[in-house]
């Protein structure tokens, strides 16, 4: 049974799981998220008690956090457990792309000249690190949501909102993967 579970799945797979989780959600009349978990773990820590954003039910999204501690839980199992010993195939498009940024098809997830504590370190690894992550943050909470929330909740449930964001999320990869990431690397 090991060897099934951890050897490379069809990539039609995933979808398959999805597709039934939302029915699942649907059913129970629950919404996806991932962000709205940080507000959930903020309010559970009281800060409802001073800003009113806080200022809810938490305890109706205690099936998001355990969703969370879930994820975090089966991710480190994938890692240490199930990892096989294939190599990371990346296309040679892909490959190319990356060497005319000047970085190198990497070995294991990320390549190195992106995320080794020496990149992080330096001013512009931490500035890339720290602006991105403002983005993201900003944008999630501008947006309502983030995006696994907008394009698999949102969308599922045919709210407009969610169409316009996802819209917006693509625009927005577009421009930082031609315009931005050419120009910081």
């Amino acid at each position: 049974m090991l060897e099934f579970i951890s050897q490379p799945w069809p990539w039609y797979t995933s979808g398959a799981v999805i597709a039934f989780v939302m029915v699942l959600l649907l059913f129970f009349g629950k919404s996806f998220g991932f962000s709205s978990n940080l507000r959930t773990i903020c309010t559970a820590c009281g800060a409802g008690k001073n800003v009113k954003f806080f200022d809810f039910d938490w305890r109706s999204q205690t099936w998001n956090l355990l969703f969370l501690v879930g994820a975090v839980i089966g991710g480190f199992i994938s890692a240490e457990f199930l990892a096989g010993d294939m190599p990371l195939q990346l296309s040679q498009a892909t490959i190319q792309d990356l060497q005319a940024l000047e970085i190198s098809g990497p070995d294991d997830l990320q390549p190195e000249e992106l995320f080794s504590l020496e990149a992080i370190f330096t001013v512009k690894g931490f500035l890339v690190m720290l602006l991105g992550g403002f983005a993201i943050g900003f944008g999630s909470r501008y947006a309502g949501g983030c995006t696994s929330g907008h394009a698999i909740s949102g969308l599922s449930n045919l709210q407009l909102p969610s169409l316009i964001a996802v819209i917006g999320f693509f625009i927005g990869g577009l421009i930082t993967t031609f315009i931005l990431l050419p120009l910081i690397f």
